[in-house]
């Protein structure tokens, strides 16, 4: 049965999205197969009503913060929620959760395209938002303790493998010396790219861009966040405490394809997102289901000068 539903869905979208590349079909086909399982839970969800509700994910940290997180904050709302499991420094993400485990320490990037059980998982060129609800991140985590005496800038950067091939989307130090000696003097830029050792890794291991040091060493007045990682142990549970925690104080970013766009989309503001190629583009993700985390202004960057164009229009 499963295979007839999910055949007769993706001759729908077949009819339905003509001109959308044809391996795209297969994910929108996923999509709605994913809505289509929500109404076994018609009786559970809008009549009983109980806390029944244990959502588990293992896979990539963007589709968590785009699906997930929102559903799982969705059926908070509804009463029904009754855990949570995920990977080693997510409590903070789920903060709602009175049942939270951190179970995983790795994340396996198949885990999010065989999981049904999560409305709008996988990518499409329309989403449902009925089990969905925007997470108050930056009321629940806003503070003085990263409050600066100029508006913060943060340039959420990566370095990584991508697509099992070489890093695509991030800042090489040039493009970091450009954009920090034209904007320093107006914010208070805060430089995050998160370590091996601070977050849970996936398929895409992280490489060492050797811009740390290069940093401290050229442009002091920026503010890493491993130095406040280290500086603050007492006040943050986490490296992921303290992300949300800075971002909570911001509200201009410059990030990149990925979770770290999607994280720094979750906070309001104008987030200019770099994204050279992928799926995202041709679905129009960055104008539909990113910019409904939070409300936030999203800019898709396609190349460094345009990221240089955004700047100089927006900042």
């Amino acid at each position: 049965m499963k295979n007839y539903i999910r055949k007769f869905l993706l001759l729908l979208v077949v009819v339905k999205y003509p001109k959308v590349r044809k391996e795209y079909k297969y994910f929108i086909r996923d999509n709605y197969y994913c809505r289509l399982l929500q109404f076994k839970y018609l009786y559970k969800d809008y009549i009983k009503k109980g806390r029944y509700k244990t959502i588990e994910f293992q896979g990539e940290f963007d589709q968590e913060i785009r699906y997930v997180m929102p559903y799982a904050y969705w059926h908070y709302l509804n009463g029904t929620l009754k855990k949570t499991i995920s990977c080693k420094g997510t409590k903070e993400f789920y903060f709602f959760s009175d049942n939270h485990e951190e179970r995983y320490d790795e994340r396996l990037w198949e885990k999010s395209y065989t999981n049904f059980t999560i409305p709008n998982m996988t990518h499409s060129i329309s989403f449902s938002y009925r089990k969905w609800k925007r997470i108050p991140f930056r009321e629940h985590y806003s503070n003085t303790t990263f409050r600066y005496s100029k508006p913060t800038l943060v340039i959420a950067n990566k370095y990584n493998v991508e697509w099992e091939k070489a890093p695509l989307n991030f800042l090489d130090i040039s493009t970091l010396d450009s954009i920090i000696s034209k904007y320093k003097e107006k914010y208070q830029i805060i430089y995050n790219r998160p370590l091996p050792s601070q977050i849970v890794e996936d398929n895409s291991a992280i490489l060492d861009l050797q811009e740390h040091q290069w940093l401290r060493e050229t442009h002091p007045e920026v503010i890493l966040m491993d130095d406040l990682y280290r500086q603050h142990q007492g006040t943050v549970n986490n490296f992921n405490h303290l992300q949300l925690m800075v971002y909570a104080n911001c509200s201009h970013y410059i990030s990149m394809h990925g979770g770290t766009g999607a994280l720094a989309s979750c906070f309001g503001g104008v987030n200019i997102i770099l994204s050279k190629r992928g799926i995202e583009h041709e679905l129009k993700e960055f104008d539909t289901i990113v910019p409904m985390l939070s409300g936030a202004k999203i800019l898709h960057a396609k190349t460094e000068a345009e990221i240089l164009e955004y700047l100089s229009e927006n900042y």
